[in-house]
């Protein structure tokens, strides 16, 4: 235990000072306005017009309560999704899964979004989610009810822009990865997967309480973050096609009084055509660990572990192409902490430690101004793994795993149509996940979209239940 946490001081104490001497060296630089002093423009006129066919008091409310919604963005949208495909998932020679047709999601979602640049200098941005979940969707079910409310916050912080620098403090995200939804990088943010609605990174990441402070320099930008309040990757709700039973509940994180914080630190610098970033970090993994319970009926207690992170990221743009390039070194990292779509990280040992190597590089290409394609790769090693007694165990016989992402859209009619797809699966070909979306915008406020999925996964992949699924999707939407 002693020599844990002495190894702990030792590798926050030195990537405290590398923050420190980082920042001292690269805070020296000449500066030039950032891309936010629109924010300090002091010339900002935020005067009301006055209109000569009504009373100045009169004109004064309206005028002061049109300024005030419109600082204001509502999404309402009617969301349904279902499995269609009628099957059998085998598991044994004599034992199979009955995969049913079913309605999954029959949910009515408002998103509301808030941001007012309320003073030269001063911003205030907030986001929030309200979600009624009909008789059918399995949130519905699992309660027994008609219908289940849920509200989220999402986003909510204080942004204060100087000559060149910004300060961000609330609930808010950061990304350093280059590679589009694909990065071993973005691993800053936790997330959730809940279902196959949410099938991209960035629709999954959930935000987090920091304080951001950007530094823009004329030949460089820095950029650091202190996570107050780290949290960790939320289990599948209850009824969501990713919750599994198990014979034993998994408790969430009780930190009984100790002191959790994560730092990071970021360093840019851009050339003609082409951005370089080296970043450093002292993170806690977001996917809690268990190891299996020795007792019966016997709940096993989440482990927490902190880690350090340094990266390398690159772009390069030719043409209509960009070329992204991340590589992440993650030092003593748990071993059963790789897991996807799943309740967590279960393992019959969760303590044993690995540093990992990893990489992800794509591109980006415009084949015109209605087409995009992009595609990443991303692919991770274990290395320096500690000795362990489980010789089956899935992280030795695996060391090196990873993913390939693969999208496409393009618009039509006038921008009133697109056509989208997206394809994902990991480097030894064991599943694959197709998605095609057709959105048509009927007006600026209406719009239909249909959706169909479908999964092909081997035997051994995480995606095994769901082999041979289809579902297809329709969702309506407003906005305001």
């Amino acid at each position: 235990m002693g020599r844990r946490v002495r190894r702990a001081r030792i590798k926050r104490t030195s990537l405290y000072s590398f923050l420190l001497l980082f920042g001292l060296i690269h805070a020296q630089e000449n500066s030039e306005k950032s891309l936010d002093n629109i924010l300090l423009d002091d010339n900002i006129d935020f005067a009301f017009d006055d209109t000569i066919f009504s009373s100045p008091f009169e004109t004064e409310k309206k005028s002061a309560t049109s300024h005030w919604l419109d600082n204001f963005t509502i999404k309402i949208s009617q969301q349904l999704y279902s499995q269609i495909n009628h099957h059998q998932i085998p598991i044994t020679p004599t034992l199979s899964i009955d995969r049913k047709k079913d309605l999954e999601i029959n949910r009515l979602g408002t998103n509301v979004r808030y941001q007012n640049v309320f003073a030269p200098g001063w911003l205030l941005q907030a986001s929030a989610q309200l979600r009624l979940h009909w008789a059918g969707d399995y949130q519905s079910e699992v309660e027994n009810k008609n219908f289940e409310w849920e509200f989220r916050g999402n986003e909510l912080f204080l942004q204060r822009s100087l000559e060149n620098q910004t300060i961000k403090f609330g609930r808010q995200t950061v990304v350093w990865g280059e590679t589009l939804g694909n990065s071993v990088l973005d691993v800053i943010n936790i997330n959730e997967f809940r279902d196959f609605s949410i099938i991209d990174i960035e629709d999954a990441r959930l935000n987090q309480w920091l304080l951001v402070w950007d530094f823009f320099g004329d030949k460089s930008n820095f950029s650091s973050f202190v996570n107050f309040f780290p949290e960790f990757n939320p289990n599948p709700v209850r009824g969501s096609p990713f919750f599994f039973e198990m014979p034993f509940d998994l408790t969430e994180y009780d930190r009984e009084g100790d002191l959790l914080f994560e730092v990071g630190t970021k360093w840019n610098r851009s050339f003609r055509g082409s951005d370089v970033s080296l970043m450093a970090a002292y993170l806690y993994e977001n996917q809690l660990s268990f190891d299996t319970p020795n007792e019966l009926f016997k709940n096993p207690k989440p482990k927490v572990n902190d880690f350090i992170l340094l990266g390398f990221s690159v772009n390069r743009a030719l043409g209509k192409l960009l070329l992204n390039l991340d590589i992440a070194y993650s030092h003593d990292v748990l071993l059963g902490s790789f897991n996807f779509l799943s309740n967590t990280s279960m393992n019959s040992d969760s303590s044993s430690r690995a540093d990992r190597l990893g990489t992800s590089f794509g591109f980006e290409y415009a084949l015109n101004n209605n087409q995009n394609v992009s595609v990443g790769i991303q692919a991770q090693k274990l290395i320096n793994i500690e000795s362990t007694p489980f010789d089956n165990f899935a992280g030795n016989e695996r060391k090196v795993f990873g993913s390939w992402l693969a999208r496409y859209s393009n618009t039509l009619s006038n921008g009133n149509l697109t056509l989208s797809s997206t394809l994902q699966g990991d480097l030894k070909g064991e599943s694959l996940l197709a998605l095609l979306d057709v959105t048509y915008n009927l007006n600026d406020k209406w719009a239909i979209s249909t959706q169909i999925i479908s999964i092909s996964a081997a035997d051994i992949s995480p995606l095994f239940l769901f082999s041979e699924d289809v579902r297809l999707g329709a969702t309506v939407s407003f906005s305001f």
